[in-house]
């Protein structure tokens, strides 16, 4: 082990209240390397990553609790991050607090309770222009290539528009990264329709793999989102084309609110907290079972943490792979929000509430760590402050989201029927999908090789490989490898380089 990164074991990690119990201000650890806060929402001002450089980052502490959560929820739950010493400022906090100290959470986008008179005539869609044009030249004016990631649906397209009047030398990139949804189409027709040229990257998950394996090392943090691999192909091909900055369409849906279907309702009431024996989602017929298996993890689930997309290792499959309990310290972190959480006055705004804790840590850290290992900028135009503060306080709800039909983000829809008929994608959302499954069969020996490895620390990683080898046609299982091979590399680099 390398004497420049530290690592505690599993039994040594502190717990989440530990650092509560600190004094407030600046707290030195591992001799000169003191505790860092860092503001990582773009909702509070252009995020700061450069304060990581390698001297720091080989020197911090791996936290072993993070290390679950990502497990267990492909993300690291705020304001904790991968390091101990370094704590991060996501959305809901105040960069006005300590986050060591149990800062309080509250979701930034309460529903304000009131209608704007705004008057029968006010031109919503052009004053909606308008400002997304602005949002989008001030959050692109220090970049001398952007690239949009264009999925094809509506944040993305509407976002199009406006990036065609202010950056026309934009290039737009759609990822086709599965068989499920094919947006290329679509978005090809947005960009040649607004002017802009228009690129497509089709996955090839041993490509993408090896990219991330490529700057894993100057990776300063880490998150497991399930587009993670995805952003780091699009990202390094940006690069490579000479694209300095990348415009993402993330941010709209915390302020533009949300309808939920049955299938959320569902999914919120299946979740109930049981332990079941680790085996059962291996047994033969469930074990091949997507469906069966996506119902018993659910079952196992914190109906908060079912809001977070994808499958992940239950409680009792994390401290198999700890080889020791450590699952109930990650399930402890969500208590921080528990009380804003209880003050949801609708289901919507609860899951909201839930999904932007995710988001915050997941979503933002996914574009911001990988921009920051290939030297790139991410812009954010919807979390531009003027924008969504317009958006939330003065625009009408039924424009936000129409109960009556049953339509979500209504304003957008308009905005984007002043340039184009019905598109495919408008009314389905896209996103940029990864071949979980061909990972794993063509990365299964590399992942095997990390995790024994990591053996020491993950004892149990290398039998969920040997175990479930067969099991990994079955994308529950394969969005577990997925969870490995992300985590694992990162572990072994800064164990064994000094130099990284």
């Amino acid at each position: 082990m390398s004497p420049s990164f530290l690592l505690r074991s599993p039994k040594a990690a502190k717990g989440v209240g530990d650092r509560g119990r600190d004094p407030p201000g600046p707290v030195a650890t591992l001799g000169d390397i003191p505790d860092m806060q860092i503001t990582l929402s773009p909702y509070i001002e252009e995020p700061d990553l450069s304060g990581l450089a390698a001297g720091f980052a080989n020197r911090a502490r791996l936290d072993w609790v993070s290390v679950a959560d990502l497990l267990r929820n492909g993300f690291v739950y705020p304001p904790h991050s991968i390091l101990e010493e370094v704590k991060l400022v996501t959305n809901g906090f105040s960069p006005e607090q300590d986050m060591r100290c149990a800062p309080a959470f509250h979701f930034g986008f309460r529903n304000p309770g009131r209608v704007a008179d705004g008057g029968a005539n006010q031109d919503w869609v052009a004053a909606y222009h308008a400002l997304l044009c602005g949002a989008v030249a001030r959050s692109c004016n220090q970049f001398r290539s952007p690239w949009l990631l264009q999925s094809g649906g509506k944040d993305s397209t509407t976002l199009a528009i406006a990036v065609a009047e202010v950056r026309p030398d934009t290039t737009c990139i759609t990822y086709l990264g599965g068989s499920e949804e094919n947006e290329v189409s679509s978005a090809r027709s947005v960009a040649e329709t607004l002017g802009l040229r228009h690129e497509t990257l089709v996955c090839d998950p041993a490509r993408g793999y090896d990219r991330y394996l490529a700057i894993v090392g100057r990776m300063p943090l880490l998150t497991a989102d399930f587009a993670l691999l995805s952003y780091i192909d699009l990202a390094t091909t940006i690069a490579a084309e000479g694209g300095d900055g990348v415009i993402d369409g993330l941010g709209s849906d915390n302020y533009f609110g949300l309808l939920l279907g049955w299938r959320h309702r569902g999914l919120s009431a299946m979740a109930r907290n049981l332990r079941l024996p680790g085996y059962v989602a291996e047994l033969p017929v469930i074990g091949r079972n997507f469906e069966l298996c996506y119902l018993l993890s659910s079952l196992q689930m914190d109906p908060v943490e079912r809001v977070f997309p994808g499958s992940r290792f239950t409680d009792i499959e994390v401290d198999a792979l700890f080889g020791r309990p450590v699952s109930r310290e990650s399930r402890a972190r969500l208590s921080l929000f528990q009380a804003e959480l209880a003050s949801a006055t609708s289901l919507e705004e609860w899951w909201a509430m839930a999904s932007s804790i995710a988001g915050s840590a997941g979503a933002v850290g996914k574009g911001l760590f990988t921009a920051n290992a290939l030297s790139l900028r991410v812009a954010y135009p919807f979390c531009d402050r003027t924008l969504r503060e317009w958006v939330h306080h003065e625009l009408p709800k039924e424009l936000r989201v129409d109960l009556a039909t049953m339509t979500n983000k209504v304003l957008i829809r308009q905005h984007i029927a002043t340039r184009f008929a019905r598109l495919p994608y408008v009314e389905r959302k896209g996103s940029f999908r990864y071949d979980l499954r061909g990972l794993a069969r063509c990365r299964f020996e590399q992942v095997h090789a990390y995790a024994t490895e990591v053996s020491d620390v993950l004892p149990g990683a290398v039998r969920w490989l040997e175990r479930n080898r067969r099991r990994l046609d079955n994308k529950y299982h394969a969005s577990k490898f997925y969870l490995l091979a992300i985590v694992l590399p990162w572990i072994a680099h800064r164990r064994k380089d000094p130099s990284l």
